[in-house]
């Protein structure tokens, strides 16, 4: 698939199957405690219905999805505004060195939903897989980031491996 024709299309109620495949996944790669499907799914799917959130896809073969962006309107713990909260971009793998920038494409999404919205986007990266590159890319897409996570006890991709 070429950048032009390349898409980022709204998820619909219809992708749950192919966005909570995607949400395992990226679990699997990047949590670092137990994923619960049923939490997932209470984040995905109101945003999938586009209550207080949206899902961007790329769609690949057979209703699988090749990438995914979901985003929701929330509040800082601190303040009654709202703000886009990104919870998650995650490209499956076998889509990461093919043409067409899904990352970066999900990354402008993101921007457009906030600029659409007039709130602001707070987006990051949590992740011990390719930080630098993953770091790199944002910053030419958001500019200097705005502090740094940090885990005690734990590391992305491994929390299967946490004393219960």
């Amino acid at each position: 698939m070429t950048e032009e024709t390349l898409k980022i299309r709204i998820a619909q109620p219809q992708d749950v199957d192919a966005i909570m495949k995607l949400a395992l996944a990226a679990c699997e790669e990047n949590g670092f405690v137990d994923p619960n499907p049923v939490k997932l799914l209470k984040e995905i799917w109101p945003a999938l219905q586009r209550d207080h959130g949206i899902c961007g896809m790329i769609d690949g073969k057979d209703g699988e999805a090749e990438g995914a962006i979901l985003l929701r309107v929330g509040q800082m713990w601190y303040s009654d505004q709202e703000v886009l909260e990104e919870k998650a971009i995650f490209i499956h793998p076998d889509f990461r060195n093919a043409k067409g920038g899904r990352a970066r494409m999900m990354c402008e999404f993101a921007k457009q939903v906030a600029d659409s919205l007039k709130i602001p986007l707070i987006i990051g990266v949590l992740s011990n897989h390719r930080t630098e590159a993953k770091v790199r890319l944002y910053e030419r897409q958001f500019g200097k980031p705005s502090g740094a996570f940090f885990l005690y006890g734990a590391e992305t991709g491994n929390f299967r491996n946490l004393e219960h």
